[in-house]
């Protein structure tokens, strides 16, 4: 594994494997972007002693979100484009428990990936804790998660944990330098703010164009919207059919630049500026399961930087 900011969780893994008893659950934490689910798939094939090359193998069960509904699964079957669920539900965790009611298939060893963790129905949460209760004899879980607090608690204390921390911005900028040859230094750097020590954001950045959406976001912190002119051209930026990662990156730069202007902003802005970074966690939070309307999100995304804006503003003058 040679991802950086992986040392040490490496390291942490590599005792246990070399260790007598081997902690049947592990909780693989850190914010989005930063290679944990590589790591969980490198761990479970070192565990079971897969190739590194191999793309699939009999014992590696790995639960993340299946089809949106029975239309969307005939369009998996049949090779076709096909919409996500917006979350793991109970009835691939029973799935998974029945495979593991049987011996693992090709030695002593089975892992199970579920990513992200986080986003478990409450009762495949629950279904889940089960398993966790009484694991099967070698079988080893690996739960990614990018919000560990999410979880619930029994499931937390059950699993042992290896954190990945954010990276320096100096690092993220050399692996964009490296992944992104083309990008000028400006946009990268703007990149590398925005990923805030996650590789995979500021990749993301790149790749999904939010520049604009970013420089509006600036924009309507620094000087509210009383004309409403800058919540449209931020809907516009976003695009009128986004996709969710898109809705989840816009929600993400929107708090990272509140997060950041709570540092510098006046103290007789801070009530409302703080106000909007929670109503942002929450809508972050949310978005994995509620069917929002992306327009109405984009508008209430809007609202929560202009009022912060005009917050400041009235605080200048």
């Amino acid at each position: 594994m040679t991802l950086i900011g992986h040392e040490a969780p490496r390291s942490a893994w590599q005792s246990a494997l070399s260790s007598e008893r081997m902690h049947h659950a592990w909780l693989l934490a850190g914010k989005a972007g930063l290679g944990k689910m590589r790591f969980a798939l490198e761990a479970a094939r070192e565990l079971v002693g897969a190739a590194t090359s191999q793309a699939e193998h009999p014992d590696i069960v790995l639960l993340t979100y299946g089809a949106k509904d029975d239309k969307e699964d005939r369009k998996r079957a049949d090779g076709k484009p096909f919409e996500l669920a917006r979350s793991i539900r109970i009835d691939q965790v029973r799935a998974m428990q029945r495979k593991l009611n049987t011996r693992p298939s090709m030695g002593e060893r089975r892992a199970v990936i579920i990513d992200p963790a986080d986003d478990m129905e409450r009762n495949a949460a629950n279904a889940l804790l089960k398993s966790l209760e009484e694991p099967p004899v070698g079988t080893t879980f690996l739960l990614v998660s990018h919000r560990p607090a999410k979880l619930l608690p029994t499931i937390r204390s059950r699993c042992r944990l290896l954190r990945f921390p954010a990276l320096a911005d100096s690092q993220v900028e050399a692996l964009l330098a490296e992944k992104a040859p083309s990008v000028d230094v400006e946009a990268r750097w703007a990149a590398v703010r925005a990923g805030a020590g996650s590789p995979g954001a500021a990749l993301a950045f790149i790749d999904q164009d939010l520049g604009p959406l970013a420089s509006l976001i600036g924009q309507i912190l620094r000087e509210g919207d009383p004309s409403f002119v800058l919540r449209g051209k931020l809907a516009g930026a976003i695009g009128s059919r986004p996709d969710r990662e898109r809705l989840r990156a816009t929600l993400e730069l929107a708090r990272a630049a509140l997060a950041d202007d709570i540092e510098q902003c006046p103290r007789t802005a801070l009530p409302e500026r703080i106000a909007a970074h929670d109503a942002l966690v929450r809508l972050t939070g949310e978005m994995p399961t509620y069917n929002y309307d992306p327009g109405l999100m984009v508008m209430e995304v809007g609202t929560l930087l202009a009022r912060a804006g005009a917050a400041s503003e009235r605080a200048d003058g």
